[in-house]
C-alpha cells in the first residue's frame, strides 16, 4: 500500500508526528510525506488539501491518504465532497478501526488541534496504529461481516453513480482555486511520475 501524509497548513507543527506515527503504524507500506511544512512557499487550507488528496487518490499515485486539520471534521467533510474519496473521521483508535473494517475507505482525517497535550500525541499514535492493525474491509462485528462488507460496497457504488468524475469536478471549480493547488509541486511531480490514470497526468501538465 502507498500511503500519503498531507495535512492543512494550520497544523504544520504536527506534520512530523503525523508522518512518524503513520510510518510506525504501517511498516510494510510506502509512506510519503507531502507536508504541509514550514519550508513551503504557500499555505493550504483544509479545502485545498482535500482537492490534493483527491488528485493523489484519483490518479492512482497512492492508495490511501492520512490527513487532518484542527478539528479533523472540516477535512473529513471536504474530502467527502471530492469524487473518488471516501474519508473517515477518527478522533479515537476505535473510530479508526471501525472505519477501516466497516467502511473500507481510502482516507482518514484526524484532529490535530484539540486538547493537544501529551495525551493528544499518545492518542494520535494509538489511533494510527489501530487503523492499520488489520487488513481493511473485513467487516465488524465478525458475526455480521458479510452484511457489513456488502453494505460498504453498495455505499461506494451509490457514491460513484451520484458524482461527477474527478476531472469534470475540477474543471467546474474556480480557476484560481485550481491554480493554487497546482502550485504544490511535490504532489504534482509525484503524480506525474507515479499516477496510473493517464488522463489526469495529462491534465496537470497541459
Amino acid at each position: 500500500m502507498k500511503i500519503a501524509v498531507i495535512q492543512a497548513s494550520s497544523q504544520i507543527e504536527k506534520n512530523r508526528l503525523l508522518f512518524q506515527y503513520t510510518r510506525q503504524a504501517a511498516p510494510d507500506s510506502e509512506v510519503l510525506n507531502f507536508g504541509c511544512t514550514s519550508s513551503e512557499a504557500h499555505s493550504y487550507s483544509y479545502l485545498e488539501i482535500s482537492l490534493l488528496a483527491g488528485l493523489l487518490l484519483n490518479s492512482g499515485a497512492v492508495d490511501f491518504v492520512v490527513t487532518g486539520c484542527s478539528s479533523g471534521q472540516g477535512m473529513m467533510l471536504a474530502c467527502n465532497s471530492i469524487p473518488g474519496v471516501l474519508c473517515g473521521y477518527a478522533p479515537t483508535p476505535m473510530d479508526a478501526y471501525l472505519f477501516a473494517q466497516i467502511n473500507n475507505g481510502n482516507a482518514i482525517s484526524v484532529p490535530l488541534g484539540e486538547d493537544y497535550t501529551w495525551q493528544g500525541e499518545e492518542n494520535l499514535q494509538k489511533t494510527l496504529k489501530k487503523l492499520f492493525s488489520e487488513p481493511f474491509g473485513q467487516g465488524w462485528p465478525k458475526s455480521q461481516a458479510e452484511r457489513k462488507i456488502r453494505d460498504s460496497r453498495l455505499v461506494k457504488e451509490i457514491r460513484r453513480k451520484g458524482q461527477k468524475s474527478y476531472l469534470e469536478f475540477m474543471e467546474s471549480l474556480d480557476k484560481g482555486l485550481v491554480e493554487k493547488i497546482l502550485r504544490k509541486t511535490d504532489v504534482l511531480e509525484y503524480v506525474k511520475k507515479n499516477g496510473v490514470e493517464e488522463e489526469i497526468r495529462n491534465w496537470i501538465t497541459k
